[in-house]
């Protein structure tokens, strides 16, 4: 759990409050602001969190993470100075663009949760009990039927390992060996005796993820064949609980011939009494033989059989029993488990999973959009440098998409299947530069020499993205150039080198020859890198690729901002190729999300006057740095989500359920933020 100050209460400041307060490994211990009449302190209030007009008496050994949101330029450099040394302290710019992704993050997995809400009511709906367990044998899904069975409440079951729960489970095993069992007998802690089938789960890249146990009580249909000594006893028995059961039940007579169906088995198979009763066992078979027939021949009971009955043809799975009397085959009763809706859940449940754990995606070259002669130059030297493992260096102007290239290498290359891990080397202090990049070694309280790996540590065998690698002291760059050279770090405070596989790209906006010859770059360091030297043109330079790349980002911006912008107008294109672009790619990003803004609500044309729009804003150099400010940046975002609103509590009619439904967020915070932008 790391504990966490806000300083700073206004708009972002709160936004930041309720996104963390929902974290789960997040602990807010205060907020901060000088004016008491802050959103994020009136918020606090409601949520009894801890608030104040100063952060310094806030600011002990506890906290580890220090957001400044105040927008002061002061603030920062203060807060930099009277922090713990095992504090972190977060820029207002960072925080706006992790207040984002927050909550881009908490509405997706609200989402995700909701389906999964729907998911889990439609399992604790089943009389089979289901467990699923994850790839550490630990159960992470266990529905009412199966907490009845075991008699293990759901609470006391999750998240903990299968065996301690079910001692002899055999799920773990099946994981491991990824073959599935089918209807397997086993009798319960408590005495219950089940039939279960036990399957791996892979996710959509054939990696196992788990398993999932799917089992039912047959103690009363197992005891009624194995000791009812009687036929016509038997029937009579037999009719009193076959049914009241969900399961589809058939009993047939020494010849194989029908003579008793629940009405479940007619739900599952389509086909009624007079269809089965007195007709051979085979009459409701579309795929496979008779189960009924080969247990009369063998007197022996079959389970676990697949196959398809009835006019629905229906995946089931087949259990069937002997029924004997003085040593002599009377007949046989099947089971039948109705698997088809059974498999479809469990696939959505897996597909589920799936979804929730990739949340990140690496970038490839189809993600370097344009055709011009300037880009495929450097897309195909890019190219070239994947098939090597040699130091890349990536120069360019701010803007142009040097990440990207880096990605793009990284996933062309034979480490694709192990990690890329970037670092901004003008973000990082540089007192701290060291230990981040080397890793660290030091003696603890208890006197035991605990060693930090660094970021070259993470990038084993992968890739370390070095941006701005200008912007590095000269101390560093002297380790740095001894790494690239010989493949060996010493770990700050370490008193022996350390080997490790990484691959260096590296990237610089600056002249590096100038920075040489002024001694802020080291010649030793500037050559290895330089073995494959790729300049990423600038989009002044090939301006006949804005059209393609405006239309990417214009993808982009429909998901994150949820419009449908499907095209721009001639003129407005003619005026986007006109401008110079000195922020580049990123720029034209800036300028494409603002004209968006602009745009009437529902609009799906981008005009020339949203285009003209942004970009004045974007060559007035006082709005230009005002939209760095947090509170210009949450006004924007205001006057945004003000208009969202409006157009959905117009298209439904005023109706204010059906409005928050369609938002995904509840009554009561939709009344709030109705009330806010005077839209009641």
């Amino acid at each position: 759990m790391q504990n966490v100050l806000i300083v700073g209460a206004g708009e972002g400041g709160s936004v930041l409050l309720n996104l963390l307060l929902h974290h789960e490994s997040m602990n807010v211990i205060a907020i901060v602001d000088t004016n008491n009449e802050a959103p994020g302190i009136q918020r606090a209030q409601e949520l009894g969190v801890p608030y104040g007009p100063d952060w310094r008496p806030f600011l002990s050994d506890r906290v580890h993470i220090i957001f400044d949101v105040t927008g002061d330029e002061l603030v920062f450099p203060q807060l930099i100075e009277a922090r713990q040394d095992h504090s972190v302290v977060i820029p207002r710019s960072v925080v706006n663009l992790l207040v984002q992704l927050l909550e881009k993050n908490n509405t997706y997995i609200k989402r995700i949760r909701g389906e999964m809400h729907k998911q889990q009511m439609v399992f604790d709906s089943i009389e089979e009990g289901m467990i699923g367990i994850n790839r550490n044998g630990q159960i992470d899904f266990i529905n009412k039927s199966a907490s009845k069975m075991t008699g293990i409440r759901i609470e006391d079951a999750v998240g903990r390992p299968i065996n301690e729960v079910i001692p002899m489970s055999n799920l773990l095993a099946v994981y491991e060996s990824g073959k599935a069992e089918m209807n397997r007998e086993l009798v319960l802690g408590n005495g219950l005796k089940i039939v279960t089938s036990r399957y791996p789960l892979f996710n959509n890249t054939g990696d196992k993820v788990g398993a999932f146990a799917v089992f039912k009580d047959i103690s009363e249909v197992v005891a009624l064949a194995e000791e009812v000594t009687g036929l016509n006893e038997m029937k009579t028995m037999l009719e009193a609980i076959i049914h009241s059961s969900d399961d589809a039940i058939s009993v047939v007579d020494e010849h194989g011939n029908g003579i008793l169906i629940n009405p479940a088995y007619t739900r599952i198979t389509g086909l009624t009494e007079e269809e089965i009763i007195g007709k051979p066992a085979s009459e409701d078979i579309i795929e496979g033989e008779s189960i009924h027939m080969k247990v009369l021949q063998t007197k022996k009971p079959i389970r676990g059989v697949s196959m398809r009955i009835g006019e629905n043809s229906r995946d089931v799975i087949v259990n069937v029993a002997p029924i004997i009397v003085d040593q002599e085959v009377k007949g046989s009763v099947g089971v039948i488990h109705d698997i088809t809706e059974m498999r479809s859940l469990m696939n959505e449940l897996a597909e589920a999973r799936t979804i929730i754990r990739k949340l990140e995606e690496t970038y490839t070259f189809d993600d370097i959009y344009g055709s011009s002669h300037e880009l495929e130059i450097s897309v195909e030297q890019a190219k070239l440098a994947a098939r090597s493992s040699l130091p890349v260096l990536l120069r360019g102007e701010v803007g142009t998409g040097k990440e990207l290239f880096a990605h793009a290498i990284h996933s062309g290359s034979e480490r694709k299947s192990n990690k890329i891990v970037r670092v901004n080397c003008s973000a990082i202090h540089s007192s701290r530069l060291e230990a981040e990049i080397f890793g660290q070694e030091e003696l603890s309280g208890l006197g035991k020499w605990e060693v930090t790996e660094g970021l070259i540590g993470d990038a084993e065998n992968g890739t370390l993205f070095l941006d701005e690698v200008a912007e590095l002291p000269l101390l560093i760059q002297q380790k740095l150039a001894t790494f690239v050279t010989k493949g060996a770090v010493m770990r700050k405070g370490g008193t022996e080198p350390v080997q490790y596989d990484v691959r260096i790209i590296t990237a610089s906006s600056r002249n590096l020859e100038k920075a040489m010859q002024q001694g802020e770059f080291l010649e030793e360091l500037y050559y290895p890198l330089n073995r494959i030297a790729i300049h990423v043109p600038p989009l002044r330079s090939r301006k006949s690729d804005i059209p393609e790349i405006t239309g990417r980002i214009l993808e982009k911006l429909n998901r994150e901002l949820g419009m449908n912008v499907g095209e721009i107008t001639e003129e407005a294109m003619k005026h986007l190729q006109q401008h110079d672009w000195p922020g580049n790619v990123r720029e034209l990003e800036n300028v494409l999300s603002r004209a968006m803004i602009y745009m009437e609500p529902g609009g799906s044309v981008l005009e020339l006057e949203n285009v003209v729009k942004s970009l004045s804003s974007r060559e007035n150099k006082e709005v230009e740095t005002s939209l760095l400010d947090t509170n210009t940046l949450a006004s924007i975002m205001e006057d945004y989500e003000k208009t969202i609103l409006d157009t959905a509590l117009k298209e439904n009619g005023g109706n204010k359920s059906l409005t928050a439904n369609r938002l995904g967020i509840s009554l009561r915070s939709l009344y709030y933020k109705l009330e806010k932008y005077d839209l009641i």
